[in-house]
């Protein structure tokens, strides 16, 4: 049990950076076509970025599925660090970053605000270039502390 735990946590961990290199390395270069409209205002529901969620599905899919029916059977808990992080995505950056539900306040929580500001900076540039901050969840210390 508790490998399982350790596996589904430091899944989710490295999806962090796998995230981060992704958005980085190929959001930001040939992927940039379906990543664009999320830079520019489109003023659309769905946006061709919303394609990402079922890319970063596919291997979430596969460990669950390889896992359960073959082996080794610890992919399922890889998938399920995997899922995690979509969920955790999916509810900040889509929810509480560009509020396509309207269900949180403005934060109080300085990490919180953190989080905003880091996004809000990588949306400065509406290009291809010159971004910075390509994480979801990491927070670079010089952010938060320049909000106190």
């Amino acid at each position: 049990m508790l490998n399982a735990i350790l596996i589904t946590i430091t899944s989710f961990m490295a999806m962090e950076f796998i995230a981060w290199a992704t958005h980085k390395f190929l959001m930001h270069g040939p992927l940039w076509i379906l990543h664009e409209d999320h830079h520019v205002l489109t003023g659309k529901w769905y946006q061709k970025n919303d394609s990402f969620a079922l890319i970063f599905a596919i291997p979430s899919i596969s460990c669950f599925f390889v896992g359960s029916f073959l082996s080794p059977k610890w992919l399922v808990f890889v998938g399920l660090g995997i899922l995690l992080y979509g969920i955790a995505y999916m509810l900040v950056h889509d929810i509480f970053i560009h509020r396509r539900i309207k269900l949180f306040k403005k934060p109080k929580n300085s990490y919180l605000k953190g989080l905003l500001l880091a996004h809000r900076k990588h949306h400065v540039n509406l290009g291809k270039y010159d971004c910075e901050y390509f994480g979801m969840l990491f927070v670079p210390p010089k952010l938060i502390k320049s909000i106190k």
